[in-house]
């Protein structure tokens, strides 16, 4: 899944694809170095990123879509947490959700999903970006990421006509968590595999790796890509990524290993 942020303050890119044509352009390179999945966002979730209204939201980000959907048939991703954006953007041509807002629990996104039939990501968080603890504390941050997601999959999606099989997981790395927290759910990932759904983790350029690393953000490539291939070993699906090609190279190893010893 490539990033594709049409913002001027996103805390890795930002301001560098914010007119809607170079937004395009950066989006079509990447589904060239193989992104199967293009993750359009006009609003950066980044600690202490502004809000963004809902007009000027869509202003960013259907025009890219809909150029998008005209000149690529790779799979149109909106990042969004505000439902009329999500229902705009599936209109477009999108036919995927990622909601960094899931811990929401009004109704109306779920609802746009299920009118469209689109593909849903459920991102796990404390709060919603911009009201999330600074000291997050977690008795076990795995078993309380699976419950969750558990809570959604079973009850507020289901009960809002999405189906099982339109849900995608992402334990939400960097999101209301510390470094431990993040490494603890990196390391448990495996355990989110039971409910049979497609894993999505995204840990590109983030924060959290400067903390263990020292690494600044231009920096920040390998662990990302190591992140990435133990995430593949764990059973991960989707990739996340700013630096499609590198990921789409180290997650193709990866996998080719693992196929090659699981023949074996």
């Amino acid at each position: 899944m490539g990033i594709v942020n049409v913002t001027p303050d996103s805390f890795s890119d930002g301001g560098k694809f914010f007119d809607a044509d170079a937004a395009v352009a950066r989006a079509l390179e990447m589904a060239a170095q193989g992104a199967e999945i293009l993750d359009i966002g006009g609003e950066s979730t980044r600690p202490g990123a502004e809000p963004v209204s809902q007009t000027e939201e869509l202003r960013r980000v259907i025009p890219v879509i809909e150029k998008l959907a005209a000149q690529t048939r790779v799979a149109l991703s909106i990042d969004t947490m505000k439902p009329a954006v999500a229902r705009a953007a599936l209109a477009a041509g999108a036919s995927m959700v990622n909601d960094v807002g899931a811990v929401r629990s009004d109704r109306e996104m779920w609802r746009a999903v299920s009118e469209y039939q689109a593909g849903y990501v459920v991102m796990h968080a404390p709060g919603a970006p911009g009201s999330m603890p600074k000291d997050p504390a977690y008795s076990d941050v795995v078993r309380e990421v699976g419950e969750f997601f558990s809570e959604r999959l079973i009850t507020l999606l289901n009960e809002s006509g999405v189906a099982t099989e339109q849900v995608v997981l992402d334990p939400g790395i960097g999101f209301g968590k510390t470094l431990e927290h993040n490494l603890q759910l990196l390391g448990g990932l495996r355990s989110f595999t039971k409910w049979r759904r497609p894993l999505l983790l995204g840990v590109s350029r983030k924060s959290f790796i400067e903390k263990l690393t020292g690494a600044k953000l231009d920096e920040r490539l390998p662990a990302s890509l190591a992140c990435a291939v133990l995430a593949v070993e764990s059973g991960v699906q989707i990739i996340r990524a700013h630096d499609v090609a590198e990921t789409v190279q180290a997650v193709r190893m990866a996998g080719a290993i693992l196929q090659k010893s699981n023949v074996d």
